[in-house]
C-alpha cells in the first residue's frame, strides 16, 4: 500500500506570561506557561451592576455579591459595586449595604421589641441585635444578679421606640450582635435629634475612628453639645448630658467603685430637659453639617464634622450667598451652601495634613 509524506503543520506557539502578571500565578506561586492570561475575560468596568456577567471562565471562584448562572455557568453580579479579586476568588463590594456588626463597635439603636429577659434592638443590620437584662446598669449603681422583680419592671428601663447607645459585646453564630450598656458613656438617649446616614461601603457615611463620642463647644451661645456617631450609621446629637455620655467628668475614667455616684434614676427617664433656643439652633446646625457631608459623598467622623461646623460659622461670606437674606434661609445648610461647606472642610483637612 503506497503512502505519502505530508508537510508538517506549524507548532502552536507557547505564550509566556511575565512573572508580574498576578492572574497567571496559582496559589503556590507557580507561573502558568501554557494558558493565556484570563484578565481579558474579566469585566473591565470599575463598577458592575446587578445581572452583569463578570466572567465566563470556569477557573474563577465566586464570592460575596455574585452567583453562578444556571444556563451558562458564568459568574454574574448580584449587587451594584466594585469588583475585588483575591487570588482566584471574585467578590463584589456593594456601594450600599447594611451594617455588619463587629465586636467593640459603638452603635446607636432603637428598641423594637421587649421580651422576658432581653430587648431586641434595630441597628440597621440584617438581624436584630440582643440587649440582655444582665448587660445594663441598674439605677443607683446596684451590682447584683437580676431577679424576677427586675424582669417584671423591664419596661421601666427601655420600652419600644427608645433610643440608646451601646457597644457590641459579642456575636452569635447567625451574625446577630449582643450589646451591653454597662459603661457610663452608654445608655438611653434624650434631649437631642436622631439622624440615619446611608451609604455604607460607598465612601459616604460614618467610619470607624479614634473617637465616636465627643463634646462640641458650640458658638453663638449654644453651650456644649454631645455628638454620638454610631458605626452602624445612626447618629445622635444632643445637649451635653453632664458626663453620662463621656468617660467621666473632665474626660477622666470613672472607677467602678464610684458608679453609684453617676448612675441615678434619671438615666432611664423618658422626659426631656428644657433646652434653650441657642442650643437648639446649634444642634440643628450640626445636623445640617452631617447631612451636607453625606450629600457630598465624604466620610463622617470627628475631624470632618468639626471642620464642617467651623466652615458653617463663616459669618458674612456664607450669608451673602442666600437670596432672601436672614430668616430660616440663613440657617439652611443644604444645596450650594452645603457644597461650599464640604469644600471648605476638605480644604482645611488637607491644609492641616500638609
Amino acid at each position: 500500500m503506497p503512502f505519502t509524506i505530508s508537510v508538517p503543520a506549524p507548532s502552536i506557539p507557547i505564550i509566556h506570561n511575565g512573572p508580574s502578571d498576578s492572574d497567571s500565578a496559582d496559589s503556590e506561586g507557580d507561573i502558568d506557561m501554557g494558558r493565556p492570561s484570563k484578565r481579558a475575560k474579566l469585566s473591565t468596568k470599575s463598577i458592575v451592576t446587578p445581572g452583569e456577567t463578570v466572567t465566563d471562565d470556569p477557573q474563577w471562584m465566586r464570592g460575596h455579591g455574585t452567583y453562578t448562572s444556571p444556563l451558562t455557568s458564568a459568574i454574574v453580579s448580584s449587587v451594584s459595586g466594585t469588583l475585588q479579586k483575591t487570588n482566584k476568588l471574585l467578590s463584589i463590594n456593594p456601594l450600599r449595604a447594611r451594617y455588619t456588626p463587629e465586636i467593640g463597635d459603638l452603635v446607636v439603636g432603637r428598641i423594637v421589641e421587649v421580651q422576658t429577659k432581653r430587648w431586641k434592638v434595630d441597628l440597621s443590620a440584617p438581624l436584630l441585635a440582643h440587649l440582655p437584662l444582665s448587660a445594663i446598669n441598674l439605677p443607683g449603681g446596684i451590682l447584683r444578679k437580676r431577679t424576677t422583680t427586675d424582669e417584671l419592671a423591664i419596661r421601666s428601663f427601655f420600652s419600644e421606640g427608645d433610643l440608646l447607645v451601646a457597644e457590641v459585646q459579642s456575636l452569635y453564630q447567625d451574625g446577630a450582635a449582643s450589646l451591653h450598656t454597662r459603661s457610663l458613656k452608654y445608655g438611653k438617649l434624650r434631649n437631642g435629634v436622631f439622624l440615619a446616614v446611608s451609604g455604607t461601603g460607598g465612601g459616604a457615611g460614618v467610619v470607624r475612628a479614634r473617637r465616636q463620642v465627643w463634646t462640641v463647644h458650640t458658638g453663638n451661645g449654644g453651650g456644649e453639645v454631645d455628638v454620638v456617631l454610631g458605626v452602624n450609621g445612626y447618629i445622635w446629637i444632643c445637649k451635653h448630658s453632664g458626663g453620662e455620655l463621656v468617660e467621666g467628668k473632665g474626660g477622666a475614667q470613672v472607677s467602678i467603685t464610684r458608679i453609684e455616684d453617676a448612675v441615678g434614676e434619671s438615666m432611664y427617664s423618658n422626659r426631656n430637659d428644657k433646652i434653650g433656643s441657642a442650643t437648639r439652633r446649634e444642634i440643628a446646625r450640626l445636623a445640617g453639617v452631617v447631612r451636607a457631608l453625606v450629600e457630598g459623598g465624604v466620610r463622617v467622623d470627628e475631624e470632618m464634622v468639626m471642620r464642617g461646623y467651623e466652615a458653617s460659622l463663616g459669618g458674612e461670606d456664607m450669608e451673602d450667598d442666600d437670596e432672601d437674606g436672614g430668616g430660616e434661609s440663613a440657617e439652611y445648610l443644604g444645596g450650594e451652601k452645603g457644597k461650599r461647606i464640604v469644600e471648605r472642610a476638605l480644604a482645611a483637612v488637607h491644609a492641616a495634613r500638609g
